[in-house]
C-alpha cells in the first residue's frame, strides 16, 4: 500500500473532518505545513502558550496517524519517514516538531509496553478521531503514586516537563506503586476527572511545547489502562522506547541546526556588509566567512548521515519485534547516541556562530534568530551530552553497551 496522506485546508477545518484521500505524500504534506508554520514561528515564539491553530492543522493533515499501521487505519509509515517529517517541521518550528514527535513516541510507548488488544484499539481510535497524545510520564519525577483500590488504581501527585499535555486527547502517565514501588505506565484520557494541566511553561526555549506540569488528584486508572504486558523496558524490543525518544530529539536538533544555517546564509548573502579589513567587495568573498560555512556544512552533513543511518537501524530493529536481542539493541543505542551528540554539538555551534557570519543586522529583535540557540539549548540540557559521550567511550574502550534505561 502506497503512503498517502489525508489532508485538508489549514484554516476552518472541523474538529473531526471527514477523510479526503489525496495523492500527496506525507513528506509533501509536512513541507506544506512547515511553510505555513514558518510564517508565524518568530511571533509565536515571542508569545509562547499553546499553538492551537497549528496543532489543529496537524490534526487535519492526517499526519498524527503517520506511524500507525494501515490495519489500524493509519498511514503505515516506517520510522525513517516519521523522523523525516519531524526534521522538516523542526526546520520551521521546533516546538511543533517536538509535540508532533512526542505524539508518535507516546504511540510507540503503547505499542512497546502494552498488549495487542490495548495498542490495536488505541491506534484505531487515534486514527479515527485524530487524537493528539501528550506526555506525563517523566521517569525522573517520582512525585506521583499509584494506590491500589478494590478494582482499580488511584493516581495522585504531580509531573513536570509534560510536553504536549495541553490540547491533547490522550496522555501517557506514570506513577510509582505506593505498596510495591513498581513503575506503572498507563494510557488515559486527558479530560479524566482529577487531571489538571497547568499553563505554567515559561522557559526561554521551546516556548510552545506546553511542557509544564500535570497534577493528579485521586485519578481513577483502570487495570486495563495499565501498560503491563510486557511492560516498561521489559525486553530488548520494549527497550526501543528510549531509543525512539533519543532519535526524535536528534532530528529536532538537526532541524534546528539546518534552520539556523539557512537563516544565517540568507543574511550573509543579502544583508551582511564586508568588514573593512577584509579587502573584499562582498561578504560572500570573505575567506574567514567561507571557512566558517565550510565547517557548518561539514558538521551538518555528518549529522545527517548519522541520523539517517540510525533511522534505518531503528526500522530494522522494529521489524525484528520480540526477536530483537540485547546485542542488536545495544548496537542501535550506540548509533543513535552518536547521531544525537553530533546533531546537538553541530547545532549548538551553528546557532552560536551564525551571528558571526550573518552580521550585526541579524540581531534585530523582531527576527528572533536567537530562538534557534534558545530552543536547542533548552532541549539539550534535559539529557546531558557528556553522559552520551561516556556511553560511547565505554563501548570504544571496553566494548560495553549502554545499559537500557529511559535515557539510554
Amino acid at each position: 500500500m502506497a503512503l498517502t496522506s489525508l489532508s485538508l485546508p489549514l484554516a476552518d477545518a472541523p474538529d473531526h473532518p471527514e477523510p479526503v484521500l489525496q495523492d500527496e505524500s506525507p513528506l509533501s504534506v509536512a513541507r506544506r505545513l512547515a511553510g505555513h508554520f514558518a510564517l508565524s514561528a518568530a511571533e509565536r515564539d515571542a508569545r509562547g502558550g499553546t499553538p492551537k491553530a497549528e496543532r489543529d492543522a496537524l490534526r487535519a493533515s492526517g499526519l498524527l496517524a503517520l506511524s500507525i499501521p494501515a490495519a489500524q487505519g493509519g498511514l503505515g509509515a516506517n520510522w525513517a519517514t516519521t523522523l523525516d517529517v519531524v526534521r522538516i517541521l523542526a526546520r520551521a518550528d521546533s516546538s511543533l516538531a517536538h509535540v508532533f514527535g512526542f505524539h508518535h513516541l507516546m504511540l510507540a510507548t503503547v505499542r512497546l509496553f502494552g498488549a495487542p488488544a490495548q495498542w490495536q484499539a488505541l491506534f484505531e481510535q487515534t486514527s479515527r478521531h485524530r487524537w493528539f497524545w501528550g506526555n506525563a510520564l517523566n521517569p525522573l519525577d517520582e512525585r506521583t503514586l499509584g494506590h491500589a483500590r478494590s478494582s482499580w488504581l488511584e493516581f495522585s501527585g504531580q509531573k513536570s516537563f509534560c510536553s504536549g499535555a495541553l490540547d491533547s486527547e490522550m496522555l501517557i502517565v506514570s506513577a510509582r506503586h505506593a505498596q510495591t514501588r513498581a513503575f506503572l505506565v498507563a494510557a488515559v484520557p486527558t479530560q479524566r476527572s482529577g487531571i489538571s494541566i497547568a499553563d505554567d511553561w515559561n522557559n526561554f526555549g521551546q516556548r510552545q511545547t506546553d511542557s509544564g506540569s500535570v497534577t493528579f488528584e485521586r485519578v481513577r486508572v483502570e487495570h486495563q489502562e495499565i501498560l503491563s504486558n510486557p511492560g516498561p523496558l521489559s525486553s530488548p524490543f520494549a527497550c526501543l522506547r528510549p531509543l525512539i525518544a533519543q532519535l526524535i530529539l536528534t532530528n529536532i536538533y538537526l532541524g534546528i541546526g539546518e534552520a539556523a544555517f539557512e537563516d544565517a546564509r540568507h543574511y550573509t548573502l543579502n544583508e551582511a556588509r564586508p568588514w573593512p579589513a577584509s579587502n573584499v567587495a562582498r561578504t560572500d568573498a570573505d575567506p574567514y566567512i567561507l571557512s566558517q560555512y565550510g565547517e557548518f556544512w561539514l558538521g551538518l552533513e555528518a549529522a545527517r548521515a548519522l541520523a539517517d543511518r540510525a533511522a534505518a537501524g531503528l526500522d530494522r530493529a522494529w521489524s525484528r519485534g520480540v526477536r530483537l536481542d540485547a546485542t542488536e539493541r545495544g548496537e542501535l543505542a550506540l548509533a543513535i547516541a552518536g547521531a544525537k551528540v553530533s546533531a546537538a554539538q553541530t547545532g549548538l555551534d551553528i546557532c552560536t556562530r551564525m551571528f558571526d557570519v550573518a552580521g550585526a543586522r541579524s540581531t534585530h529583535g523582531e527576527l528572533r534568530l536567537d530562538r534557534h540557540w534558545r530552543n536547542l539549548r533548552t532541549h539539550t540540557l534535559h539529557d546531558p551530552l557528556a553522559y552520551k559521550i561516556r556511553e560511547m567511550g565505554e563501548w570504544a574502550l571496553k566494548r560495553t553497551f549502554p545499559e537500557p534505561s529511559f535515557y539510554s
